[in-house]
């Protein structure tokens, strides 16, 4: 068969704007956003490859197994060398590897193409791309793909044109070439080129079969609703029962005998017949031949185009700034080891700037203090630090000590220090990452015996030895660990508060610095084993001060004397109050208290046992208190302050970026570790991105 040399008419198209659409698809941006273009369309074996023959004049092969396989686009440009360059452009979903793979593949000849050498280039595609030659052989490799063909024809000749040529619909599988899956993935791929509201579509229709068979002039009538131009191509007029927007257009292809003909001319044949046949000489010349269907699709086509420009680059502007949001939104890469610690390095970073301004209780540093009211940690601290002073000051003691030193009441042994409610051990609620560190009750007794004379009474008894106006060493011991039973869940339950409040601070402060939950539950289950072990020493300090506490009790301050002597001193006035007298002064007012010193010498109001244990209760009275103050300045101190506060081993400061720097590879990768689904998203946005930044600068110029 004869084929001139491949050229279009001249002023098809404005060369500077297909050449910007051509860039476009070759970058990708038609990945994203519809492009003008012309797209053939038709059911397989509708003549579709002999009108696209006609229009382009290039030599399609005729031994390629089936008619079209993939998309192919075929771009012809205005150059001074002669040359057809074939390349292959990967799908939207291949992978890495595979989309290097077709890349590569390019084949470049300074000549026009020939029928012989298209049809070597066109198995070698099939090849590169997996297709299958024959699906009965159960290769398992497809039939039909996804990716597109590009052929770019240059020559001096050539005008700037474009067009992009799909696989023709079928319904049935042709046995040992197609299958029904096969049909399924074309139905699946054309409407997706013809859905495309800047494309003019061009739907071939053969003249030899009843046009409501044809399943491409549905899909094109239901593209013709929503405003999608299209220009129909027969063979033979079949009517005006399925008009299309612009209309339709006869053309006369080669028969079966004349294709293989070399020498025949297909321009000549085409003319011959619609100017000698009737009733074809009888028809509008403009609508009939392949010379009237390109000029026809001059005019759509550069009406398209110069519309649908300034629109392109609108919404490739609109596509980048929502790509780029979407990239923003999904944080910094974090696929390898470097990445995943710079990105947890500055959530550390952010992390310790508000540990520093919180511990400096600097709340009008940021404005997330004024938010959450759990950041505003030392506030809590203190809080909980005076809480838990009154609480051991009025309830921490089981027994009463006596002040007035009258006679106890037989049958009243109890008072509530409470109300009879109860004493509430904790502030803050538990919270489930530390489930191993509660144990006891959140409630103790509140009872405060008011006998402690009868009960010192018995313990004097039950110990006492040969001492004369002594007692045994250890009864101290005994009673102080006895009085101060309380102190042990009261300080358990202080520290526990305060552990949470660090704890709660930390899972609080990580939301507001880490939006991603998965980021923040890796952060938190690196770190909670050594956060665990800062509570348990925490903890294990307050066992330790009761335990010096109750070992053996001794002390160096001053006030115990003090606060002994005080307390003798009471008793002894209480027990020669009854012998005083008021000894008015010279003016009539009431004066001092005065007592006989023969009073005095004869005062004999308790007996040894009762004198001992009365002086056992005043030692208590007076070491209980300096031991209770004590007491609560080392737990508040040691355990709160220092291990939970201001230590350089604080749970706050654990966080930090010399602990991200201490991490490894596993432990990155479980913090800062992208899923799959987010790899995913990062990959497809980062390419929207690059393609959309490409196809801004090819757009650069256009109104």
């Amino acid at each position: 068969m004869h084929h001139p040399s491949a050229s279009l008419p001249s002023n098809m198209v404005d060369p500077g704007h297909l050449d910007k659409i051509d860039k476009l698809f070759a970058c990708g941006v038609g990945d994203h956003i519809h492009l003008p273009q012309l797209v053939v369309v038709g059911d397989q074996s509708s003549g579709k490859s002999s009108v696209l023959e006609g229009i382009t004049k290039l030599p399609f092969p005729r031994d390629s197994g089936l008619c079209t396989r993939f998309a192919t686009q075929i771009t012809f440009r205005r150059a001074q060398a002669i040359s057809t360059t074939i390349t292959i452009i990967p799908h939207k979903g291949a992978t890495p590897a595979y989309a290097e793979k077709l890349c590569a593949f390019k084949v470049l000849t300074h000549a026009v193409l020939e029928p012989v050498s298209f049809s070597k280039t066109m198995k070698d595609v099939h090849k590169l791309l997996g297709l299958s030659d024959n699906p009965s052989d159960g290769d398992n490799k497809s039939t039909f793909s996804e990716d597109v063909l590009k052929i770019e024809v240059t020559g001096p000749e050539q005008e700037h044109f474009s067009v992009v040529d799909v696989p023709g619909i079928f319904r049935t599988a042709t046995k040992g070439m197609t299958t029904l899956a096969d049909a399924s993935m074309i139905k699946a791929m054309v409407p997706r080129y013809m859905i495309n509201p800047r494309s003019v579509m061009l739907v071939v229709i053969p003249a030899n079969v009843d046009i409501a068979t044809q399943e491409i002039i549905t899909l094109a009538e239901e593209a013709d609703l929503d405003g999608h131009p299209e220009v129909g191509v027969m063979q033979l007029i079949k009517g005006d029962r399925h008009p299309l927007q612009l209309g339709w257009c006869l053309v006369r292809n080669l028969g079966q005998q004349q294709s293989q003909d070399n020498a025949a001319d297909r321009s000549a044949v085409e003319n011959a017949f619609f100017r000698d046949c009737s009733p074809w000489n009888e028809l509008d010349k403009e609508r009939v031949g392949v010379d009237a269907l390109r000029s026809r699709l001059q005019e759509v086509l550069t009406s398209n185009i110069r519309r649908e420009f300034s629109n392109v680059k609108r919404e490739v502007l609109m596509k980048l700034n929502s790509a780029k949001r979407a990239l923003k939104e999904l944080g910094e890469k974090r696929q390898t080891p470097d990445e995943q610690r710079r990105f947890t390095m500055d959530i550390s970073s952010r992390f310790r700037e508000m540990v520093s301004l919180a511990l400096n209780s600097n709340y009008s540093g940021h404005k997330w203090f004024d938010e959450c009211s759990t950041l505003m940690y030392v506030t809590g601290v203190v809080n909980c630090g005076e809480a838990f002073a009154d609480a051991v000051d009025k309830h921490g003691h089981a027994y009463g000590f006596k002040f007035d030193y009258t006679p106890e009441v037989p049958g009243r042994s109890n008072l509530s220090s409470n109300g009879g409610q109860g004493l509430k051990l904790r502030s803050t609620p538990d919270h489930p990452d530390l489930e191993d560190l509660i144990s006891g009750e959140r409630l103790i007794d509140d009872k405060i015996s008011t006998n402690i004379i009868e009960w010192l009474s018995g313990l004097y008894k039950s110990s006492r030895g040969f001492e004369l106006g002594t007692f045994d060493k250890n009864l101290l011991g005994t009673t102080m660990k006895a009085q101060s039973a309380k102190w042990e869940p009261l300080a358990h339950g202080y520290i526990l508060d305060i552990i949470h409040l660090a704890h709660v601070f930390i899972t609080d402060l990580l939301k507001l610095v880490c939006p991603s939950a998965r980021v923040r539950n890796g952060i938190m289950s690196v770190m909670m084993e050594p956060l665990m072990e800062i509570y348990r020493r925490a903890l294990e300090q307050v066992q330790f001060v009761l335990y010096v506490e109750h070992n053996n009790p001794q002390t160096i301050n001053h006030y115990f004397n003090d606060n002994l002597e005080k307390s003798r001193q009471k008793r002894l006035r209480a027990s020669l109050e009854k012998h005083a007298t008021t000894q008015p002064t010279q003016f009539g007012t009431t004066g001092r208290s005065v007592i006989a010193l023969d009073d005095i010498v004869q005062n004999h109001p308790m007996s040894n046992a009762q004198h001992t244990v009365y002086e056992v209760h005043d030692i208590l009275k007076a070491y209980y208190k300096v031991a209770r103050k004590r007491f609560v300045d080392n737990v508040c101190m040691q355990a709160a302050d220092y291990l939970l506060v201001t230590g350089p081993k604080n749970p706050l400061k654990l966080f930090s970026p010399q602990f991200v720097s201490s991490l490894n590879d596993d432990q990155l990768e479980e913090i800062a570790g992208e899923d799959a689904g987010t790899k995913r998203r990062r990959n497809a946005w980062a390419k929207e991105v690059k393609d959309m930044e490409l196809g801004k600068k090819i757009l650069v110029g256009v109104a």
